[in-house]
């Protein structure tokens, strides 16, 4: 009797702690079932800082963990690996977010994977390094890509010549070119700013810097450093350009063995007949275009459309998105990802692109279709990648050198700033072929 109570008791014993061992099991379970992901919404009245969303989407990649773009669901949301940090994060930056159980994120993705959904869940796998071709000296303007890194709290390195021409460009995925003037006529600044104290100690800076490098010419020591870019896109990396640094970009390389600075930028005369030299086939996105040769005209080419801009009034001044099928052109739908699909027109000394300048291989992703103007294209060139957007800064319309800059807790929401960490983010995603 007494071994036979002393058994029972051990039985008892162990359905207990089996009984425990169940109960902690599915209470893990339901706190899982209940926690599993953080769903950060991109409408446009859901979320109160779209820019820093994508700084928090960066960290959480930085941090190892997993993520996916849920391209046209709510504005472009992305979903993330739950954890404390992340929502803390989140809270830090005062960026909207909601945590939804694994249940809850099934039926999401249920519903974008349906072929009757223009939507597509794309997997974000690395944070990409980044680098910002800039001046090292402060300039008398702003950049809008470094604002918004900044403000986004998305690291990056600045890099210029020098680190260039050592090959550095190779430790980075992104790459984005300041307003630069690859063609060495210092930002066409002439028939202003001669006399001005900034522009003559730029291009005395400038000068140095060429012979430091070994050029004789700012144009010789530009234009290798646009080939080096130019070599960095073709071999696999991401290039993102704005205003002056697209036009001027390929207008570099399409001169490539040709003087076409006159003499008060690099001591001699342009030469004469180099319209008959300018090789369209050596550029990324422009062709057929004409350069200006009057050395005081703050324009490189017929490219830019900014003294073309008929009858469109500041009021009036918007630029609509082009929409693709995100199930088969995901690459341009994630980099036209936004909470509308008009977006405010901002001027720059490239303002936008006359449309039969840009080639018929690139895609033109925002337009002002009634001007045919091209705002916002992108294109392949070899293994990497390009997008230029045109204009100065998407919240200052008419940025002059001096003035204050753009304060962007003013503009958490800006779907022209938008734009820009689209491509900051995209070189992340697992890229699939693309149709269009």
């Amino acid at each position: 009797m007494v071994f036979r109570f002393k058994n029972n008791i051990n039985k008892n014993n162990k359905l207990s702690v089996l009984s425990v061992i169940w109960t902690v099991l599915l209470l893990f379970a339901t706190q899982i079932s209940l926690a599993s992901f953080i769903l950060i919404p991109m409408d446009d009245v859901t979320q109160t800082n779209h820019l820093k969303a994508y700084g928090i989407t960066y960290w959480s990649l930085n941090k190892g963990n997993k993520a996916k773009w849920l391209l046209n669901y709510e504005g472009g949301s992305f979903l993330l690996e739950d954890n404390e940090a992340t929502r803390n994060e989140c809270k830090i930056r005062g960026v909207t977010f909601n945590v939804i159980s694994d249940t809850e994120a099934a039926q999401i993705l249920a519903e974008i994977a349906s072929p009757s959904k223009n939507m597509e869940a794309v997997v974000l796998e690395k944070a990409p390094k980044i680098a910002v071709y800039s001046p090292k000296n402060k300039m008398p303007w702003d950049d809008a890509v470094t604002m918004v890194l900044t403000y986004a709290e998305i690291p990056f390195d600045v890099v210029y010549d020098t680190e260039v021409l050592e090959e550095k460009l190779l430790l980075y995925e992104w790459l984005h070119l300041h307003h630069e003037d690859f063609t060495g006529q210092y930002g066409k600044f002439y028939g202003s700013y001669r006399r001005a104290p900034w522009y003559i100690e730029q291009k005395k800076n400038a000068e140095k810097l060429a012979t430091s490098l070994g050029y004789k010419k700012v144009s010789e020591e530009k234009l290798a450093v646009a080939l080096k870019i130019r070599d960095f896109v073709i071999g696999g990396g991401f290039m993102f350009a704005m205003c002056s640094a697209t036009e001027s970009f390929d207008i570099a390389l399409s001169a490539e063995g040709t003087d076409i600075c006159e003499t008060m930028f690099d001591g001699d005369p342009s030469e004469l007949d180099y319209h008959n030299h300018i090789d369209f086939n050596k550029t990324f996105a422009f062709k057929n275009y004409t350069l200006v040769k009057n050395p005081e005209q703050y324009e490189f080419s017929s490219i830019d459309m900014s003294m073309k801009r008929k009858g469109i009034r500041r009021t009036a001044d918007y630029f609509s998105l082009k929409e693709y099928s995100a199930k088969w052109d995901p690459i341009p739908t994630m980099l036209c990802q936004n909470h509308t699909m008009l977006v405010k027109g901002f001027m720059g000394q490239t303002t936008s692109f006359e449309r039969e300048s840009v080639k018929s291989n690139v895609l033109v992703m925002g337009e002002v279709e009634s001007n045919k103007e091209a705002r916002y294209i992108h294109g392949v060139k070899g293994k990497g990648m390009f997008t230029f957007y045109g204009g100065h800064d998407p919240e200052d319309y008419q940025h002059r050198v001096g003035d204050p800059k753009t304060e962007l807790d003013l503009h958490p929401n800006s779907p022209g700033y938008r734009l820009i960490l689209n491509n900051v983010l995209f070189p992340a995603a697992k890229k699939k072929k693309q149709k269009t």
